[in-house]
């Protein structure tokens, strides 16, 4: 099958374009709509072009030619630095005064330096005794959606997709993400909350790596789909599981073992860049 390099930037890649067309061998190129992206025909991805697009902030993926929206049918959301600019759990720690406490061990987790499950709870557990409105407080206050998110929901929606969002976050902030973006499905951890206060636990079965690759696998045989017609897009170590159950996997502005195992890493432009990958 033929094969497509698209190129994209936050800033317009056209300065670029005869070097970019000598590096890739491509005979010709289009604009993507009226995006900063251009796809490139017939060409091929090497190591030159890599590394060049890599210097001047531009995204590069080889894709097969012809490839359109309408030939999947689900498209599967981690939350945290993924669908929203923020680790809300970090956020919480922060207005509880442990977050040199907890913000170090997410981040070791989201690299897989360490065991998912038991530094979730470990975080967990120091929130314990938190006033509940702190969530209110981060969704108000902290919370913002990644670049290109709205576009890239509306325009799924449009075509007809689902779209589902898989998180070991918090109820309080998926189903409000849910409601607001108009998502059909949210998958999530639910924390213990009594008298006002969070205690600390998970209520019901943790969802980790393996309960989100479950929860996609279940919501994609629900549908009637084959694997090949359902995208993942998340960030860290514990989206990996998740991202191999789909046919297109995005890792997004993502640690280093999930971008070398993804099908697509997207490094600097918004999550609407995901549009540039299909016809």
């Amino acid at each position: 099958m033929a094969e497509n390099i698209i190129i994209q930037g936050v800033s317009d890649p056209s300065p670029f374009l005869g070097h970019l067309t000598r590096l890739s061998g491509c005979a010709s190129h289009c604009r993507i709509e009226d995006r900063p992206a251009f796809r490139f025909h017939n060409g091929q991805s090497n190591t030159a072009l890599r590394q060049f697009c890599n210097e001047h902030r531009l995204d590069c993926s080889s894709v097969p030619a012809g490839r359109r929206l309408e030939q999947f049918g689900l498209v599967a959301f981690d939350m945290d630095s993924t669908l929203i600019s923020i680790e809300c759990i970090d956020e919480l720690a922060d207005i509880a005064g442990v977050r040199n406490q907890i913000a170090p061990l997410t981040e070791r987790a989201m690299r897989g330096e360490i065991n998912f499950e038991a530094s979730f709870r470990q975080r967990v557990g120091l929130l314990r005794k938190l006033p509940a409105s702190a969530m209110e407080d981060v969704y108000g206050r902290k919370l913002q959606l990644n670049s290109g998110a709205e576009r890239l929901i509306g325009e799924l929606q449009r075509r007809g997709l689902q779209t589902v969002l898989i998180t070991s976050g918090f109820e309080y902030f998926a189903e409000r993400l849910k409601s607001r973006l108009g998502l059909d499905h949210a998958v999530y951890n639910r924390i213990g909350i009594r008298d006002g206060r969070l205690t600390g636990k998970i209520s019901g079965k943790l969802m980790d790596a393996e309960g989100k690759a479950g929860a996609l696998e279940a919501h994609r045989v629900a549908l009637g789909l084959r694997r090949e017609q359902v995208i993942a897009i998340g960030d860290g170590a514990n989206d990996l599981a998740m991202l191999g159950m789909a046919g297109i996997s995005v890792a997004y502005h993502a640690q280093p073992l999930l971008r070398e195992q993804a099908t697509h890493a997207l490094d600097f432009v918004g999550l609407d860049g995901v549009l540039s990958l299909f016809e």
